[in-house]
């Protein structure tokens, strides 16, 4: 990582290797939660595991375009460059709605500044306003964070673009999904259903496959405690060795 600048031949190849390993320690459902990987190698992820795959692209395209609540809506995304580049978002939000006008923006910045900590820092509101004049002159009436970091300069996003604009989580509206997804199937996990989290075995099991250390560091930005389950791995094709 940062996937955001690699090739689709890289991205490709380490997210079907990372999609073999969980496949092969029983998950039920993988959610590709990068939305570069999302963009560029989710059709070859489902066409190598047997089970669930959801991206985050869709639903977060999807969700715009509900919020908005518009015959025509202007919804603005931001992401790294490879997932811009791809247009996977703007197909998923013409595709449910064709009247969308879309603008595009690439902050590959953003993500060095998430994963530091630096959420309100003087740099941090310089390089917003630079990548986000554009989304703010397009007036969007709603923004979909496309990157997983983007969402820890939330504050900062939303005071650049301006307080009327609908910031979209893409994850938040990937996780409603799986939730549909997992409840008609019949697979929610009893115990998450009940509340009673304390009783679900390897609620939060992370597997690595370089810098734990760093990992559990920034990890902790994200959830608020750090992974009390995290594994490192190593990966060679097909086969994980523990």
């Amino acid at each position: 990582m940062p996937y955001g600048t690699k090739s689709l031949a890289t991205v490709e190849r380490y997210a079907l290797e990372n999609a073999e390993f969980l496949a092969s320690i029983g998950i039920k459902m993988l959610v590709v939660a990068c939305n570069t990987a999302s963009a560029l190698a989710l059709p070859a992820i489902r066409s190598h595991i047997g089970i669930d795959v959801v991206g985050v692209i869709g639903p977060g395209g999807r969700k715009a375009v509900e919020v908005t609540k518009c015959e025509r809506p202007n919804i603005a995304v931001i992401a790294t460059e490879a997932t811009v580049a791809s247009n996977a978002y703007a197909e998923s939000i013409r595709r449910a709605c064709e009247n969308a006008s879309i603008y595009q923006a690439a902050c590959p910045l953003f993500v060095p500044l998430a994963e530091e900590g630096w959420t309100n820092e003087p740099e941090t509101n310089s390089i917003a306003e630079k990548y986000l004049s554009g989304v703010r002159d397009f007036k969007p009436d709603a923004l979909v964070l496309g990157c997983t970091h983007y969402p820890i300069l939330r504050d900062v996003i939303q005071k650049t673009v301006g307080e009327n604009v609908r910031l979209i989580d893409s994850g938040e509206a990937t996780a409603e999904e799986v939730e549909r997804i997992l409840g008609q199937k019949g697979l929610m996990n009893p115990n998450v259903v009940s509340g009673d989290r304390s009783l679900c075995d390897d609620l939060d099991h992370f597997y690595v496959t370089d810098a734990a250390d760093r990992f559990a560091r920034v990890a902790e930005r994200f959830l608020g405690a750090k992974p009390s389950k995290l594994e490192a791995i190593e990966i060679f094709g097909k086969d994980a060795l523990k």
